[in-house]
């Protein structure tokens, strides 16, 4: 199994499929990002600019929309993932990997 790019660039939106898609496991280790500097209360325009590599003084409404998009899509991958752990095929069972000795969502 691939691991995650620790670094990638990313949409202008991110996807907003009701199922984890190919761009969410690319993106895990940046929708990580996302939360935890929102949880240190970060300047959404300081994350733009280090985790999703936008400019929010040239490109503003555009660095605020995938900012926005992106941390609603991580609060929604972390919810999902939790049935990822719980319950389902083996195969769902497996699909956790570790980071940092924590068991996430998915590689």
């Amino acid at each position: 199994m691939r691991k995650p790019p620790l670094d990638p660039d990313v949409a202008d939106a991110a996807p907003a499929d009701q199922i984890l898609t190919v761009y969410d496991e690319q993106h895990v280790v940046t929708y990580m990002r996302l939360l935890q500097a929102e949880s240190q209360g970060a300047d959404w325009m300081e994350v733009a600019r280090v985790v999703l590599h936008i400019d929010p003084v040239r490109e503003p409404d555009r660095a605020r929309s995938a900012y926005q998009s992106h941390l609603a899509r991580a609060k929604w991958v972390t919810e999902q993932g939790r049935l990822l752990r719980g319950t389902g095929s083996k195969q769902q069972k497996t699909a956790g990997c570790r980071l940092a000795g924590r068991t996430i969502f998915f590689c």
